[in-house]
């Protein structure tokens, strides 16, 4: 199971719960679950986003193409808010989104047992 999460280094709200992320990662990624961030950044904000990745101690993939709103993978996904999560199953079937913090463990947790 993949988590999609869509954040930025200049959103509060994401930077808020980059932690609870952290912890949901670090209790399930034995049990099947992968993270890819993806970053809203801009590419005048590269430094910063690195930086964030370090300082959130964030240990999974990220990648951003430094495009901000115009990101090809948001606009795929339609992203209009961040934070934004995507829980996609291993076939690639989307089975939920937009879930943060309690809601978010509950979900991965009922998925991966």
């Amino acid at each position: 199971m993949t988590l999609i999460d869509f954040w930025a280094s200049w959103c509060g709200p994401c930077r808020k719960e980059n932690p609870n992320l952290v912890k949901m990662y670090n209790k399930y990624h034995s049990k099947g679950l992968e993270i890819i961030g993806v970053s809203l950044d801009k590419e005048n904000q590269k430094e910063p986003w690195i930086k964030a990745i370090e300082k959130d101690e964030l240990p999974w993939p990220q990648m951003s193409n430094l495009k901000g709103w115009q990101d090809p993978i948001a606009l795929l996904y339609g992203v209009r808010s961040i934070p934004a999560t995507f829980i996609l199953e291993a076939n690639g079937k989307l089975v939920a989104k937009n879930l943060r913090g309690e809601a978010l463990e509950e979900k991965i947790a009922k998925l991966l047992n």
